[in-house]
């Protein structure tokens, strides 16, 4: 990875540099429902970002991670949600997704937290030690694409479902798509 990347908390003034990149990350992915940007959104006007992360060079902010509570129906307490994760795609496949993610864990680790959960490319998220945890499920979700770390060997059954800012698609609610009542 190049060493002048820096990665550090998100500021105030990192909002809307955070919201180019999500959306520049997520442009061309046939997988996405382009909203990742709404979601980070919501997950911050609700205070959900338990950490939120960017990765920066030579002061352009060119990647971002986001990390917010889950809630798991057997009640395991200190769970945690990943992504959206994004960098931009100029920058992708230097090693800044994999910086940002390993700081994120470490960070969710040293908060005391019990593990991290996430949807994603079964191919990447297993060299974090991510797995398909049988018993654990997200619905609505195959369970391939599916993974769950825990970070003190208790795995948790039942459903997982990631925070209500998850749903947000850019719209107001009680408003139409051009803003009208």
């Amino acid at each position: 990875m190049n060493p002048k990347i820096v990665i550090r908390n998100e500021t105030h003034d990192d909002v809307c540099a955070i919201t180019e990149v999500t959306s520049a990350a997520f442009k061309t992915l046939e997988i996405s429902n382009h909203t990742e940007q709404f979601i980070i959104k919501a997950l911050r006007a609700a205070k959900a970002l338990t950490v939120s992360l960017i990765a920066e060079m030579d002061g352009r902010v060119i990647g971002h991670i986001a990390f917010s509570p889950v809630t798991i129906s057997d009640g395991t307490p200190n769970w945690y949600g990943l992504g959206p994760v994004s960098v931009l795609p100029e920058q992708q496949r230097k090693g800044i997704g994999k910086a940002l993610i390993k700081e994120g864990l470490s960070r969710l680790k040293d908060m005391n937290a019990q593990g991290c959960c996430l949807v994603g490319h079964p191919n990447y998220y297993r060299k974090f030690g991510f797995k398909n945890m049988s018993g654990l499920t997200h619905e609505g979700v195959p369970p391939e694409f599916f993974f769950a770390l825990s970070f003190d060997g208790h795995a948790p059954q039942g459903t997982v479902a990631f925070h209500d800012g998850f749903m947000a698609d850019g719209q107001q609610a009680g408003q139409d798509k051009h803003g009208n009542s």
